[in-house]
């Protein structure tokens, strides 16, 4: 295998592993969303779990966070939660931070 080949494929396997920490980092962040909606929802225990499964699975409806932002803003909606897309938002990021580093060590 030549050197050119070699680094070709050193690329893709970094590229395939950064892929595969960015979707863990995300279903995390939106798990840890979930949690924190839940909490605002006054919904705790086994409820809060299912309810960040909820989150989770709603990010596979479309690339992109929009899906999982219309949800969590349309569940605050159904229960008078007064919370703002930029406060959301800004917690998404939050979290997903969070969440980048918890799957960088390995949690």
């Amino acid at each position: 295998m030549s050197e050119i080949n070699k680094r070709e494929e050193g690329f893709e396997k970094k590229f395939a592993l950064d892929e595969e920490q960015k979707f863990k980092a995300e279903a995390r962040r939106n798990r840890l969303l979930g949690l924190w909606a839940a909490e605002k929802l006054g919904i705790s225990g086994e409820a809060a779990t299912a309810y960040a499964k909820e989150v989770v699975a709603a990010d596979f409806e479309e690339a992109g966070d929009g899906d999982v932002l219309r949800k969590v803003m349309a569940d605050f909606a159904g229960k008078n939660v007064v919370v703002t897309e930029q406060a959301i938002r800004a917690k998404m990021s939050e979290l997903l931070a969070v969440a980048a580093a918890e799957v960088k060590a390995g949690k």
